[in-house]
């Protein structure tokens, strides 16, 4: 059975994330709400890393985002948010106006940390709103 839900309901938090704007803070990424969102500086790469409060199974991750053009993602069981291996990466298409949402398999991979890499923008400056995970 797939059930998507947002991170933070399975006990997750960013836990790391290259750049912070008060009004736009990382958490935004894991509330559920695709109103708010995390905004990056206009450098990148850009990072955040969630983590999990448990060792969890991930089959897809859905990314809502703006500007972003390359992601990668990668994992691990660790307790700390070191010692990464990839697992996929994704171009995301250019979306005017509207939100770009993505269904990213991760083939039922095991994690305590996911850490999303924003290699490219269409813009100086991307913002995620969602990230929701299918287990």
């Amino acid at each position: 059975m797939m059930i998507e839900s947002s991170p933070s309901s399975l006990g997750a938090k960013v836990v790391l994330a290259a750049s912070s704007d008060e009004n736009h803070p990382p958490e935004n990424i894991i509330d559920g709400n695709t109103k708010t969102f995390w905004m990056s500086t206009g450098m990148f790469p850009q990072e955040f890393v969630i983590r999990f409060a448990e060792p969890t199974t991930i089959a897809a991750v859905t990314v809502d985002s703006y500007n972003v053009k390359h992601l990668k993602i990668e994992k691990n069981m660790s307790q700390n948010a070191s010692q990464f291996e990839p697992v996929t990466e994704k171009e995301f298409e250019y979306t005017e106006g509207h939100l770009q949402s993505n269904a990213i398999s991760l083939n039922g991979s095991s994690a305590t940390h996911l850490r999303f890499i924003i290699t490219s923008g269409y813009d100086h400056f991307v913002s995620v709103h969602r990230v929701s995970v299918k287990n």
